[in-house]
């Protein structure tokens, strides 16, 4: 068994040259209130679920952009709504939010 029954990634880069980046689509407030969520829930630590920061995920163009394991399931995400939903749905009943699966033609 794993340490964390669920982990999410979420890229939160910043380039400073001009490309395509998460960080330019409010992906620290999603991982904010992601972290927040699964707290409030008592879903985090050893057995549930662990929020992470991640540097650049090389899918920029979906940006923003977070991945789920250990199903390696990529998401995009618009704002505070489609964070609860993976949270509520995935994270916590392990259930794949399809409607925010991020295409798997989507890269850099």
């Amino acid at each position: 068994m794993s340490y964390y029954q669920r982990h999410i990634f979420f890229c939160l880069n910043q380039r400073i040259n001009g490309e395509a980046c998460c960080a330019d689509h409010a992906a620290k407030e999603g991982f904010d209130h992601c972290k927040r969520r699964i707290a409030d829930a008592g879903e985090n630590g050893p057995g549930k679920v662990r929020v992470n920061k991640a540097g650049c995920l090389d899918r920029c163009a979906g940006g923003p952009v977070a991945v789920v394991y250990p199903e390696g399931t990529w998401y995009t995400f618009v704002d505070k709504a489609d964070i609860d939903e993976i949270v509520d749905r995935h994270l916590i009943k392990g259930e794949v939010v399809e409607r925010l699966v991020l295409p798997p033609d989507v890269g850099r």
